[in-house]
């Protein structure tokens, strides 16, 4: 059995969100076994060159990532029609990922940003590059559009994302006892094996 490794995971640099601080969280992983661990904060990579260093210094395997915000346009008018923006989670797994992440996170402060540092599906497609994409918690659009029934849209997102990053497009399970997980899961699983997605299991890890 392959061991589980936690790539859906905010420290204390997802600020008023994440309580897990960086050294508690590689030392606790390393006691537990584990081998790898991702860092995947809401908007930024703050936390990544402490993440990275702490990971190394225990000897677990770094997985650079962030949970990006993602608008439906860049540019939209700020009227607050479009405050809301979809999470989706990236890791890099090469330096041109690591690029690309770094490249995004900036965009979305300097250019995006409205509330919260936001990226769209253009600009991402642009720089998908050694990137690994994963469809996110309850947040994320495909499992959004499923609970409202809007299950074309689902496919939709999915497919064009698919399309971006091939097999390294995941679709995202959790279970954490929530309502709204337990209602969405059997859909995901369907939307997963009707398209041939790949499924990862998470933990939406914040303390």
């Amino acid at each position: 059995m392959k061991p589980f490794v936690h790539l859906h995971v905010h420290t204390q640099y997802s600020l008023l969100d994440g309580a897990a601080r960086i050294p508690e969280l590689v030392k606790r992983a390393k006691a537990l076994g584990q081998s790898a661990l991702a860092i995947t904060d809401h908007g930024v990579m703050y936390g990544v060159i402490d993440f990275y260093r702490a990971c190394k210094a225990e000897g677990i395997k770094p997985i650079l990532g962030m949970e990006a915000y993602v608008a439906k346009g860049r540019y939209d008018a700020t009227d607050g029609k479009e405050r809301d923006a979809a999470h989706l989670i990236l890791l890099a797994k090469n330096q041109i990922g690591y690029q690309n992440l770094m490249f995004l996170s900036s965009e979305a402060f300097i250019h995006g940003f409205y509330y919260k540092p936001r990226i769209d599906y253009d600009l991402l497609r642009e720089h998908c590059e050694g990137l690994i994409c994963l469809s996110a918690c309850l947040a994320g659009d495909i499992p959004q559009s499923l609970l409202r029934g809007q299950d074309e849209r689902a496919y939709e997102i999915a497919k064009n994302l698919h399309g971006m990053f091939g097999d390294d497009f995941y679709i995202e399970l959790q279970n954490h006892g929530i309502p709204e997980q337990l209602e969405v899961l059997p859909k995901l699983r369907s939307l997963a094996k009707d398209l041939g997605i790949k499924t990862v299991a998470t933990n939406d890890i914040h303390y």
